[in-house]
């Protein structure tokens, strides 16, 4: 099958920081740059008004030729906008940007060229940069839009002209250097069932978005004078960072390392600190909320017909394969700290221009209420449901803890005991109902430290992680250490405080006192205790995958896995047949390393991983793989898919009892083919504006 590679360049006074599909609605197409298969690049030159060259008419017209774009979105986009007339399916697309991602490579062509060793004769100009910048986009000059031309910079629109080409050569190279395990068969169908959900975007209240980013700008102007009269004009703007800690040091001798929203909360709660301090700190906290920024975002990038499309990217999470956020991040949304009636009422404070009168605190009122800006269109309602608990069901599954996969059934069934209670249970040798009299008349300390165990060690964390994952949940861990050290037997009490030995060594107390650590520790010691198969399987994982390294071309099972290393790539195969792929692996001093962009720095370098990583990553690509194999099933079943946000879908139907969220719920939780025995279940809501179920 012929394969028609194509680039193009665009003109648009609206910046391209919009989106994809709001900049392509007023997008000029100047160059359309093209190759067939390995054929000499064209360059069609759309500026001197000839008509489209007929071999690339007959290219684009031929439903038998794949087209092939890096980040193909904003290309089929384009030119779905420029030549409806042309009418290229999804399915005829490929994309080598999505190729990158799914085999755990950077988007971006420059890097990929690097990356892959691909010649200077054939990457990208680095001069292209700045034509691009030259020609694609205004250059404004006493506040009035200047636009570059080949008619005002005729040799520097000839070598923009050889830049376009470039780019198909660079990308041609690359394609042909990446793998394709994982960007081809059924991974290719799903990309463009992506595509089409991306295409069809979320309808957008814009008038709730007008109203509240008139609400918060309002209330950051109060904030902010209410700061400068409180400091006795000495803070100018709470959204000053290096100004602000100054003059906290400077006016109250106090030395904040930063101005995260960790750090603020907790100084604000320290009676230490003089009152008019905590009052500032509050109003920094207030005034930075994420919800500024998100709503400045929809606001900008909805299209004209009232939807928001290209929020997803898919394999955006490289590693896993899991979808990514784009433009207002809606898989980053903040929980919701009101009850759903106060939200419901202060979207229609808001809209009445009356919030200030309704919510104590505005700014918390904006960022409740983000989820509700989506909402389903006339006649219609949003279909909603999560999948419960799934990367602790896929867990269990893949370590074979018979025991838990038993109990997430028997609860399923409405037999059994809530996993976080069972969690807690199992670790300290209790019965399931005492932990649940607790929550329900005591002080729920037994279920929360069960589902903080659940969520922090499954992977192999430590005292690091119990600490992170009881700080989200507001768990007192000296309080705790006073209160849980009895129920600790004296076996493990003796095991921690070796371990308290080394952890001072090394540094890694985390400020935490020697009861409230050793408390931590025990934690981990009982959990594991209590899932012998996880703890091996972490061990198996990490063995296979240094055996694969050292016996390059063999293929080393561990149960439901496969590892097997070949050139410069390790695989790690799922059970749904993708895999894992961690580009440039070795043993590196007994250590299993890998090429990767780092978290921090966002630059590719050599990292490193271990059993418990390496079965994190496959449990949440597993997850993944499930959410994903029930995508076309539910659009068959007439739920129109308009989002994914983690394990939970967001469709439109007809508002109409046929269509309900337990028949959604249903199909979600339906095992494919490669998943016998995992328990699955979902649950789900109906309604008219997206909130948290």
């Amino acid at each position: 099958m012929a394969t028609l590679f194509l680039d193009l360049e665009t003109y648009n006074e609206t910046p391209i920081t919009v989106g994809t599909h709001r900049y392509a609605e007023t997008a000029e197409i100047t160059l359309f740059a093209y190759a067939l298969d390995d054929a000499p690049v064209a360059v069609w030159d759309l500026t001197e008004g000839a008509a489209m060259p007929q071999p690339l008419h007959d290219a684009l017209g031929d439903p038998a030729v794949t087209l092939c774009a890096h980040n193909s979105a904003f290309d089929r986009t384009v030119l779905r906008h420029r030549f409806p007339q042309l009418a290229l399916p999804v399915s005829r697309w490929e994309d080598t940007l999505v190729q990158a991602y799914a085999h755990s490579l950077p988007g971006a062509l420059d890097e990929l060229c690097f990356i892959l060793g691909v010649g200077r004769a054939e990457t990208k100009d680095m001069h292209g940069h700045n034509l691009m910048l030259m020609f694609c986009k205004p250059k404004l000059k006493d506040g009035v839009a200047i636009r570059a031309s080949r008619h005002t910079h005729p040799g520097a629109w000839e070598r923009f002209k050889r830049y376009a080409g470039q780019d198909i050569e660079a990308m041609r190279a690359v394609k042909k250097k990446m793998p394709t395990w994982n960007s081809q068969g059924a991974e290719l169908t799903l990309w463009h069932l992506d595509q089409t959900i991306n295409d069809r975007g979320v309808l957008i209240d814009t008038d709730l978005v007008c109203a509240a980013i008139k609400t918060v700008t309002r209330e950051q102007k109060r904030l902010a004078a209410a700061a400068k009269d409180g400091s006795g004009g000495a803070v100018d703007s709470l959204l000053q960072r290096d100004s602000l800690l100054k003059h906290i040091l400077t006016a109250y001798g106090v030395d904040l390392p930063d101005l995260q929203a960790a750090t603020l909360e907790r100084r604000i709660n320290d009676p230490t600190l003089p009152a008019e301090l905590r009052n500032l700190l509050a109003q920094r906290l207030q005034a930075c909320t994420s919800s500024t920024a998100k709503y400045r975002a929809l606001h900008k990038a909805v299209s004209t017909d009232g939807r928001l499309r290209g929020t997803l990217q898919f394999n955006g999470a490289t590693r896993t394969g899991r979808w990514a956020g784009r433009l207002f991040q809606p898989q980053n949304l903040p929980r919701p700290t009101l009850k759903q009636t106060d939200i419901d009422n202060g979207i229609a404070a808001m809209k009445a221009d009356v919030a200030d009168l309704l919510a104590a605190d505005v700014m918390a009122l904006a960022s409740n209420a983000l989820r509700g800006c989506i909402i389903a269109p006339p006649g219609h309602k949003l279909v909603i449901a999560d999948l419960s608990n799934i990367e602790g069901r896929v867990l269990a599954w893949l370590a074979e803890e018979d025991w838990k996969t038993d109990a997430f059934r028997a609860y399923d069934q409405g037999k059994g005991h809530d996993l976080y209670a069972l969690a807690y249970a199992k670790a300290f040798g209790v019965s399931p109902q005492t932990v649940m009299d607790n929550k329900n008349h005591g002080d729920g300390n037994m279920r929360q430290i069960g589902k903080v165990m659940e969520l922090a060690l499954g992977y192999g964390g430590g005292v690091g992680a119990f600490l992170t994952f009881a700080a989200a949940y507001a768990i007192d861990l000296e309080a705790l250490g006073e209160q849980a050290w009895a129920q600790i037997s004296p076996a493990i009490r003796l095991q921690t405080a070796d371990a308290w030995d080394y952890a001072q060594e090394r540094g890694t107390t985390y400020g935490l006192s020697e009861r409230a650590w050793h408390t931590c520790d025990a934690f981990k010691r009982l959990w594991r205790n209590a899932h012998p198969n996880t703890t091996v399987l972490w061990l198996a994982l990490e063995g296979a995958t240094k055996r694969a390294l050292s016996l390059r071309g063999s293929t080393q099972a561990c149960g439901k896995l496969a590892v097997r290393a070949d050139g410069a790539w390790l695989r790690i195969r799922l059970p749904s047949g993708r895999c894992l792929c961690y580009p440039g692996a070795k043993l590196d001093g007994g250590k299993v390393s890998y090429q990767g962009v780092d978290q921090y720095s966002r630059k590719w370098t050599t990292l490193h991983t271990y059993g418990g990583k390496l079965v994190e990553n496959a449990v949440q690509a597993i997850s993944r793989d499930l959410l994903a194999a029930n995508l076309q099933p539910v659009e068959d079943a007439g739920y129109r898919i308009v989002l994914t946000v983690h394990d939970e879908i967001i469709s439109e139907a007809p508002d109409d009892p046929r269509h309900h969220h337990g028949q959604l719920a249903a199909l979600m939780a339906s095992n494919p083919p490669w998943a016998p025995g995992l328990p699955l279940a979902a649950a789900g809501f109906e309604t008219h504006r997206y909130r948290k179920g």
